[in-house]
């Protein structure tokens, strides 16, 4: 049983409404959210008329602001409208669901201006409006909003997306517009500068089962690249039209700068496995995984393989792993698999090669092969060290001196240090060379 002193609603029901008053008072003292969210309630307990009022006063304010919003000031913006939303589609909704889209579409409108003058690394401010966009639908179709003011207002809100966050709104609208609707939403989308290919007309064609006129917006010369392609021909697949989206994929020749073509692949693997394929799409993704080393595609060849046969194929694909071109990739896969003997085996036998530069990979092998393997994790460890402390990285010091304490506690239960430094040695070589970075070893000595 909770005690009597824990904060829930039921220990401070028991307070009394004067007690709670007074302590509301107290609390919202110089907090303009929760005074504002305190009018909110007052104006609420009124009646619908009144909690309308006080959104759309508040919508205006908001609107009319100029002032920056870094982050300190972030949280306090979140959770006013916050407040507006959920009293937009709580009680007002409830109430009036007219007056209520009313005001959603409102506060939508704002949301330019305010990630305009928002500082929004988290992402909070830009969500709140996402979710907003996700009730257009619902509240519309409680509404009764007619479709063709639903398809000019979405429109006008697609038209002013700087900031992606209607990226959602029309598979949100599908039930609310209809397909008479959707088709309106693409001739207004189109009015307002919207061309072949924009993500939005994509998204009505998609809504609509449209294929054929969602395939009419790409060019040739689109489809030759792999990703769009790709994304093509899962649209197709989905329409049951897997020969056509064969054919688009392997048009394709252009891969996009610095991207992998993994979809590329994964889709044409779907696409032979929906045309009975199989033996196609096994070598596929067996090509795929040698290439990449990626664990869900050798998963995906393992089980579809015979019993026992699966062994054989796994042991094949661990050596591939070890003699992969790419020493790093091999470690990564070995410890994720996992297959930490032969990890532990990897690391020795490319220990000039651990430069510690990506050292979201050498931290979790390190910790993965510490329990059973040390004079492995300590090979990964010590080149972390060295990396933050040639390339002066003092932010990450504190980590570092952590990596370098891991290196002490794992030299207890290393016997055979196979011709590496043992870590005293490695210590004083360390301090000859890096001796004058204080703030690093004031850290290690805590």
């Amino acid at each position: 049983m909770a005690s009597k002193r824990t904060l829930n609603a039921k220990n401070l029901e028991a307070l009394g409404a004067a007690a709670l008053a007074e302590l509301l008072i107290e609390v919202s003292g110089g907090n303009a959210v929760i005074q504002r969210r305190l009018r909110l309630s007052l104006a609420a307990a009124e009646g619908i008329e009144g909690a309308v009022q006080e959104v759309r006063k508040r919508l205006t304010a908001i609107d009319r602001a100029s002032t920056f919003v870094d982050s300190a000031r972030r949280k306090a913006l979140v959770a006013d409208l916050e407040a507006q939303l959920q009293a937009i589609i709580g009680p007002i909704a409830a109430g009036d669901p007219k007056q209520a889209c009313d005001l959603l579409l409102r506060f939508l409108e704002l949301s330019e201006g305010v990630l305009a003058r928002s500082s929004d690394g988290t992402g909070a401010v830009i969500g709140v409006f996402e979710r907003a966009a996700e009730q257009l639908g619902p509240l519309a179709q409680a509404a009764q909003l007619e479709p063709e003011t639903l398809a000019q207002h979405s429109a006008e809100l697609l038209a002013e997306n700087t900031y992606e966050q209607f990226d959602a709104l029309v598979p949100a609208l599908k039930d609310a517009l209809g397909d008479w609707g959707l088709k309106l939403l693409g001739s207004y989308c189109r009015q307002h500068g919207a061309s072949d290919g924009n993500p939005h007309l994509l998204q009505i064609a998609v809504a609509r089962g449209d294929v054929d006129g969602y395939l009419t917006q790409f060019t040739a010369e689109d489809l030759r690249w792999r990703d769009i392609a790709a994304t093509v021909a899962q649209h197709l697949l989905t329409s049951g039209r897997a020969e056509q989206a064969l054919e688009i994929l392997d048009g394709a020749t252009e891969d996009a700068a610095g991207l992998e073509d993994s979809q590329w692949h994964d889709s044409r693997i779907a696409v032979l496995e929906a045309m009975n394929r199989q033996a196609e799409a096994q070598e596929m993704r067996w090509r795929w995984f040698s290439r990449t080393l990626s664990i869900p595609h050798l998963r995906d060849y393992l089980k579809r393989l015979e019993d026992f046969e699966d062994v054989e194929a796994e042991e094949r694909a661990l050596q591939v792993a070890e003699q992969h071109p790419i020493s790093l990739l091999g470690l990564h896969f070995l410890v994720e698999w996992p297959a930490l003997a032969r990890a532990a085996r990897h690391v020795l036998a490319h220990e000039d090669e651990w430069e510690g530069d990506a050292y979201t990979i050498h931290s979790a092998a390190a910790e993965r092969l510490s329990k059973d393997y040390p004079l492995a994790a300590t090979l990964l460890l010590r080149p972390m060290v060295f990396f933050a402390l040639w390339m002066g990285r003092a932010k990450r010091y504190r980590y570092t001196a952590e990596h370098l304490r891991s290196c002490e506690q794992l030299a207890a239960r290393i016997d055979d240090w196979q011709g590496h430094p043992d870590h005293s040695a490695y210590v004083d070589r360390l301090y000859d060379i890096y001796g004058a970075k204080r703030g690093f070893w004031k850290l290690v000595e805590r």
